[in-house]
């Protein structure tokens, strides 16, 4: 069985203490990183060895009011979710905030929200009302009606849509943000939009879109 690995992040440890000093601590950089992020990848390993080796002996035994495969079944998407919102958060940072550059997906988001400014609101409006562990994810509806949402995802899954790639992702669990701003979230939304790299946005935007 392949293992998932950890996904390097566009930039080093060192350099990530200073690219994203204004959003998140120094030492928040390293412990949401090489803990947090990293935990999700070798639960998730753990996980599918478990229901791997458990072959039919745990898939006998399973039922919806408890059993070990259910619960290995809840957690193998929580830590998956997990590791692949986190692989885009931290893509998604970086940068100076400036969108000239991602020309096709500012034009998408004018057209979906009114504006850039419109779309911010209600991005800072989701993360703001998602639980103490969620996320607001920006995304492409391509299963419906093809439309930018924002989503408020809580947890890793719960509230997002079959279908909808992600593009932006931003976590509000308190461990993203409360060693440097404490309970201001709102100040680490803000951050967090204005240190947005919007080129590798633009990036990820265009391999949904095949341009």
């Amino acid at each position: 069985m392949t293992e998932h690995v950890l996904k390097a992040r566009p930039y080093t440890d060192e350099e990530a203490k200073k690219l994203l000093s204004n959003i998140m601590s120094p030492e928040t950089t390293d412990w949401h990183y090489n803990t947090h992020h990293k935990g999700y990848i070798t639960k998730r390993n753990e996980i599918e060895k478990k229901l791997t080796e458990g072959g039919e002996v745990i898939r006998t035994t399973a039922n919806a009011n408890f059993s070990e495969f259910g619960e290995l079944k809840r957690r193998e998407t929580f830590n998956a979710n997990g590791s692949i919102l986190h692989d885009i958060f931290w893509e998604n940072i970086g940068g100076n905030g400036q969108n000239e550059k991602a020309t096709e997906l500012k034009k998408k988001i004018e057209t979906d929200f009114g504006s850039i400014e419109k779309w911010k609101s209600d991005f800072k409006a989701t993360a703001l009302a998602a639980k103490n562990s969620g996320w607001a994810v920006l995304v492409i509806d391509k299963l419906s009606d093809g439309k930018l949402r924002n989503l408020l995802v809580d947890e890793h899954g719960i509230g997002a849509i079959w279908g909808a790639e992600p593009i932006i992702a931003c976590d509000v669990f308190e461990h993203a943000y409360y060693h440097k701003d404490g309970p201001k979230r709102a100040l680490y939304i803000d951050n967090f939009i204005n240190g947005l790299h919007w080129e590798r946005i633009e990036k990820r935007y265009k391999t949904y879109t095949n341009q």
